[in-house]
């Protein structure tokens, strides 16, 4: 008996009102994940209405049918390429890291860089450009004359400049 149009979507609305809560139930503690389920739920009723003759037999074998059609499905979704590519999780497994080793090498060449002055000259750079301090300051803290803190850090820097340039460093 072939059913008509109106009838079969009938009996689709009376397959997923009398099933579909317990099929979402049942594919969602299969994948856990509740939009997956839906999508499962949706594409199972798809199936029968797509095959009329499992809307036309008994309620129980039809409710059977449908959940092993949505079993199935589940299966074939972790089976696929997507699934064994994919992986969502809250956290990542190894968090990138900041790469400090750059940072650790260039504090070592400077530190070298700075043993190599004189310890009038080093006091002026480490003053001046790591503690911030004017060269009125500076001079005030020597208890020398402005004029011998600013020749301090010319040939300070100068100096620097070189002994970088030896060990490859242009800039």
């Amino acid at each position: 008996m072939k059913i008509t149009k109106s009838k079969h979507d009938d009996l689709l609305l009376a397959l997923n009102r009398a099933h579909g809560q317990a099929l979402f139930s049942y594919v969602s503690r299969l994948t856990g994940d509740r939009a997956l389920a839906q999508d499962i739920v949706q594409e199972s009723l798809l199936k029968a209405w797509r095959h009329s003759s499992i809307l036309e037999q008994e309620v129980d074998s039809t409710r059977a049918w449908l959940f092993t059609v949505a079993r199935n499905l589940v299966i074939d979704d972790r089976r696929s390429a997507r699934f064994r590519r994919e992986s969502v999780v809250e956290v990542l497994p190894e968090l990138p890291a900041v790469d400090e080793i750059n940072a650790k090498l260039d504090i070592w060449m400077i530190s070298d860089v700075l043993a190599s002055l004189s310890e009038p000259h080093r006091r002026a750079v480490v003053s001046a450009y790591y503690l911030g301090n004017s060269v009125a300051e500076i001079a005030a803290q020597e208890e020398v004359p402005v004029g011998t803190i600013k020749s301090r850090l010319h040939y300070a820097l100068a100096a620097i400049k070189i002994s970088l340039q030896e060990r490859g460093i242009e800039q």
